[in-house]
């Protein structure tokens, strides 16, 4: 029997209601299950001994530098040496006109000779009337002349030698010689210049020192104690022995070591740096002075600290953390403040301990609060590497 219109449409209702209440049965029956914990690799934080090394900027100088000056006046008749090159103490730089100076050698020697032959003729003259007073001959007075004029005669001998000696040292200035070794600059004045002994017209060339050099740099104040050390400050610690290496802006090492020789006792006020020296053997002389360099100081260490690789160092609002793990795997944020960088990482100053365990890979998968899946787990050195 057909059913009327209405009783029809109700029916077909009555079983679409039905079918709607059996959807979400076979909804929640077919929910995906939640994803499993995210695999990441963990490292277990000892303490351990850290080397220290420190990097500044530095500028090379010359070990000396010396000015070459005329000490007699005079034609400058010579120069003997190559400008530019490098000359030995002693060697002979320039000549000037000697024959003034070998004419005043040669009146004091004569001089000299004068006042030893009449030394000679007073010393005969008081044997004499030292004889005759004797005798009961000679008066006292005639002993005591011939006595002063012996010592009248031996003054002017002394004075005689003291000025041929003072005439050789002016014929021996003459000659210009090398105060030290190095590297000669060029000329001043050329040959047959006239030149003096004051300062506007007495200097001839320098000569620079450059093996070996020094490198001047500024130590961070945040870094003094450690300066202490280098010079030798803090006796404790006196037989730590430090070194400091060169690298050239183009990123080459330089080849040889050098040591700290000088560490201001004081801070710069107006830039809050320490300023310090290092010297270097320079026999190539591969270090120019003006040169621009990079000093690295090495030699000092921590014996326990915690490291902290890099790639498990985050950035987050409230400062840099990483992710440590319990015993339950789950992760957690903690907050970490870090120190210097070296090698392995970073030194951390505060926020872990000896014995943590942080995620080193897959950091970007973990969630704070959330487990974690350990894929692999390693544990960091006693020791630092060499």
């Amino acid at each position: 029997m057909r059913l009327p219109f209405v009783a029809r449409r109700s029916l077909a209702i009555l079983l679409m209601g039905s079918s709607l209440l059996t959807v979400p049965a076979i909804s929640l029956a077919q929910a995906p299950a939640a994803p499993p914990p995210p695999s990441v690799e963990i490292t277990t934080l000892q303490a351990r001994e850290v080397p220290l090394s420190y990097t500044y900027s530095g500028r090379i100088a010359a070990f000396r530098e010396v000015q070459v000056r005329a000490q007699v006046g005079g034609i400058l008749k010579e120069r003997t040496y190559v400008e530019g090159a490098r000359v030995k103490a002693g060697d002979v730089l320039f000549r000037v006109d000697p024959m003034t100076y070998e004419a005043e050698v040669a009146k004091a020697k004569a001089q000299l000779q004068t006042a030893e032959a009449q030394l000679a003729q007073a010393t005969r003259d008081q044997t004499r009337a030292v004889e005759l007073f004797d005798r009961k001959v000679g008066s006292q007075k005639s002993r005591d002349d011939a006595v002063s004029a012996v010592e009248l005669a031996e003054a002017s001998v002394a004075a005689a030698k003291a000025q041929l000696q003072s005439a050789q040292i002016n014929l021996d200035y003459a000659t210009v010689r090398a105060p030290i070794d190095g590297i000669t600059s060029l000329d001043v004045v050329p040959e047959g210049s006239l030149v003096g002994v004051g300062s506007a017209d007495s200097l001839l060339t320098t000569i620079t020192q450059l093996d070996p050099v020094y490198v001047n740099f500024s130590v961070a104040d945040a870094n003094a104690p450690a300066m202490r050390q280098l010079t030798g400050g803090d006796k404790s610690d006196a037989d730590v022995k430090l070194t400091a290496s060169l690298t050239f802006g183009d990123g080459t090492q330089y080849d040889r070591t050098g040591e700290i020789d000088f560490t201001s006792a004081s801070i710069d006020v107006q830039t809050g740096t320490i300023r310090s020296r290092a010297v270097f053997d320079n026999p190539d002389l591969a270090l120019i002075p003006g040169q621009f360099v990079r000093i690295t100081l090495s030699g000092m260490k921590l014996d326990s600290a915690i490291v902290v690789p890099e790639i498990a160092v985050m950035q987050g609002p409230q400062g840099t953390f990483v992710y440590t793990i319990d015993a339950e795997n789950v992760a957690a944020i903690t907050p970490v403040t870090l120190g210097q960088s070296v090698d392995g990482g970073w030194i951390a100053l505060d926020g872990l301990k000896s014995g943590d365990q942080i995620v080193t890979s897959g950091v970007i998968k973990v969630r704070a609060g959330a487990p974690v899946a350990p894929s692999k787990a390693t544990a960091q050195n006693t020791q630092a590497q060499p």
